[in-house]
């Protein structure tokens, strides 16, 4: 008993002296520190900071403070100072006339586990091996003459989406789940070369359910807040268990990949003709993986990563859209009457609008933007952060702080959208605003040097879906369910989706041939 007592004593009294030092080091640390001039924000809480004050939906949070604070605020997240910038200007400052200073990232759990330790586009720190990340991205995954070369598995997958909701008829559909076997599939075909949704195949090593289980893992995990990112100190407590998950999750991830990898390089052993007619993305990047002339060798782990980045990123955003689109829509029907009227002047009733056809089509391009605008995917953007200590707007902003741009905020900004809270896409007809990353007041996809490199790619699958789901289909509410019942929630993950997805109604508006595809 003495000697328990002896060692629990020593013990306390070593905690208590490193307790004093640690206290003593901060206590001279600021006293030491420059006082800087920070931008506006409320007063932290110790430990938490302002975390106390982000609800489930942390873009509508961090709104209401803006409101307060300013388009320019500061807060800080556990152990970590974080700037959100809430306005177009602040958004330009940040992604474009700062933008080399501003574009590294925070690390997080999720970019750890789901990156094989940053070695993708999304997570990678800024440098070499981020720069060849998005020449091989923009040359050669996305390029015009690669993404046209798909454009037969987009029209495949179209004519299933649409064949599959003409068997439905009269009964009511779950809209999402068609779009996201859609969008899975098209992805699925481009990247990997093969369906992993087709319930036909038997010698897949997947089951079409354990790969959505998967996909729906990976993006929940990816968008929710882990403690630890925050509380660095408080990570390996796995409070909410999602480190568990996400090792789980990307040794799950690991053994599907290294089967793709194989079969791939199995196929090219052969020497298949095939294959090098038509090359799918995971064949191009083994080819990358090969070039000697590279600045950084993209290794096996790196190829891995950038196919998880390019199913993470090709699948939901898209889908989440359409959907929507097609419940603002049924909000105010009358909006429905303009837009199939323009589909039948523009394409007339006896054939399917192709992807050639949206430049014609500017009301169809309108009801995109205004559901970009008003429901982002991404509602603050991928997290950046500063590389260096520098000014801001005559404000500090420290090397390692978080960076957060509300493009969510700025869709609401009545200073830039007259009634920002009404569904209206005649706002964009006649002018030259888009999604591209230039104009700053409308930035789904990002801008600057970490904008989303696959935008092309998403803006197409969105374009062409709603355009015939729209000329295809008359839609409407199941029951006699009102427009003003609709439920328009969301809710934050990865991207953000409707809370309650739409169930509707679909009657076809075609001559009946069209649907035998």
């Amino acid at each position: 008993m003495e000697i328990s007592f002896t060692l629990t004593t020593s013990w306390a009294a070593y905690a208590v002296a490193w307790l004093a030092t640690m206290v003593i080091a901060l206590l001279c640390r600021r006293f030491h520190q420059k006082k800087l001039n920070l931008p506006p924000g409320p007063k932290p809480w110790p430990i938490v900071g302002n975390l106390n004050l982000i609800g489930t939906l942390p873009h509508r949070s961090l709104h209401q403070l803006s409101l307060t604070y300013g388009p320019l605020m500061h807060l800080r997240f556990g152990s970590f100072p974080v700037v959100v910038g809430s306005s177009m200007e602040m958004a330009k400052v940040f992604l474009k006339t700062m933008d080399v200073t501003f574009a590294d990232r925070p690390k997080t759990a999720a970019g750890k586990y789901t990156s094989y330790n940053f070695s993708d586009i999304i997570w990678s720190p800024y440098g070499p091996y981020w720069r060849q990340a998005r020449k091989m991205c923009l040359m050669e995954l996305f390029s015009a003459k690669r993404l046209e070369s798909y454009e037969h598995i987009r029209v495949e997958e179209m004519n299933s989406l649409l064949l599959g909701l003409f068997q439905s008829l009269g009964k009511p559909v779950l809209l999402k789940d068609y779009l996201t076997t859609m969008t899975l599939n098209v992805i699925s075909r481009m990247v990997l070369g093969k369906r992993y949704l087709d319930e036909s195949d038997q010698n897949s090593i997947i089951t079409p359910k354990e790969f959505v289980k998967m996909m729906d893992e990976l993006l929940l995990l990816n968008g929710v807040l882990n403690i630890g990112d925050s509380i660095p100190w408080l990570n390996f407590l796995d409070l909410q268990g999602y480190i568990k998950r996400l090792k789980a999750l990307s040794k799950k991830f690991d053994w599907f990949l290294e089967h793709v990898l194989d079969e791939h390089n199995a196929a090219r052993m052969r020497n298949d003709e095939q294959n090098h007619v038509s090359k799918d993305m995971v064949d191009v990047l083994l080819d990358l993986a090969e070039d000697q002339t590279l600045e950084v060798k993209l290794e096996r782990h790196g190829v891995k990563a950038f196919t998880l980045d390019l199913l993470l990123g090709g699948t939901e955003s898209s889908a989440i859209t359409v959907e929507w689109a097609i419940s603002e829509l049924l909000k105010k029907p009358e909006l429905f009457e303009k837009a199939t009227q323009e589909l039948d002047e523009a394409i007339g009733q006896n054939r399917w609008v192709t992807e050639k056809d949206i430049p014609n089509l500017p009301y169809i391009e309108a009801i995109v933007k205004e559901t970009m605008r008003m429901h982002p995917v991404a509602p603050m953007l991928v997290p950046r952060c500063a590389r260096e200590d520098c000014n801001v707007a005559g404000y500090d902003v420290q090397k390692g702080t978080r960076v957060l741009i509300n493009v969510w905020s700025i869709g609401r900004d009545h200073e830039l959208w007259k009634n920002p809270q009404e569904f209206y896409p005649e706002r964009f007809i006649g002018k030259e605003t888009d999604v591209k990353g230039q104009d700053y007041e409308l930035l789904p996809f990002g801008s600057g040097r970490r904008m989303c490199p696959g935008y092309s790619l998403g803006l197409k699958v969105v374009q062409s879906t709603l355009a015939n789901l729209l000329h295809g289909y008359n839609w409407k509410l199941p029951g006699d369910m009102n427009p003003e019942e609709l439920d328009m929630e969301e809710i934050i993950g990865l991207s953000t989706p409707r809370k309650f997805p739409l169930v509707a109604v679909v009657e076809p508006r075609l001559p009946h041939h069209l649907y035998s595809l």
